[in-house]
Formats: structure tokens, sequence, C-alpha cells
């Protein structure tokens, strides 16, 4: 199984960028994307069930929106009025739904600056 992150770059405060994740295989329950800044811990910045559950960090809710298709077996991160304190490396999360096995992307790099 692969993850393979797209959408990511450099943007000015305000802007928007659209992450993807599109997995090789498999049939999965939970998908979610984390982002870690440099001397900084992993943050779940948001979380999607096969049914279309979502849950958000605190710190993205009302800007950011997960989303997913399962038919494409992608998941979409759409973040709008980027801050510079969203600058991290973000990473994509898939839990097979029958192994239950966790699967990670290499990340896509987002960059807020003027």
């Amino acid at each position: 199984v692969q993850l393979v992150e797209s959408g990511g770059g450099l943007v000015q405060p305000g802007g928007s960028l659209l992450l993807s994740c599109a997995a090789s295989e498999g049939i999965f329950s939970d998908r979610a994307w984390y982002r870690q800044a440099p001397g900084e811990q992993s943050e779940l910045v948001a979380s999607i069930t096969m049914s279309g559950t979502t849950t958000y960090a605190d710190s993205v809710k009302g800007r950011f929106a997960i989303s997913r298709d399962n038919a494409k077996n992608t998941v979409f991160l759409q973040m709008n009025s980027l801050k510079p304190e969203d600058t991290a490396r973000y990473f994509c999360y898939a839990r097979h739904m029958v192994s239950r096995v966790g699967y990670w992307g290499q990340g896509t790099q987002v960059t807020v600056s003027s």
C-alpha cells in the first residue's frame, strides 16, 4: 500500500491550498491528516470515517475541511485562510478496514509566508 500526497507548496497568509492523498490499493476505514512543524510534536489536523464523520483540531476549525472520495481511494484537505502557524509538513494517514494496519504517506510541505 502506498499513500501519495500532493498539493503542498508556498502560499501567502490568507491563501488556500488543497491537499490530496491517493491510496494505491485497499479499503480504508479512518483517513486523516497530521502535521509536524520543526521542533514540534505531530498534531492530528483532521480525520474522517468511512461514513463521513469528521473531526478537527481546534486550531483549524472553520478554516480546513476534510473530505474523501471512496471510489478513487482519495482523501482531501481543503485549507483556507492559511496562517503562518499552519506551516508544517502534512502527512496522510489511512487505517486498513480489515487488517486495521495504519499506513502513512511521505508528507507534503506547506509553507505560509509573505
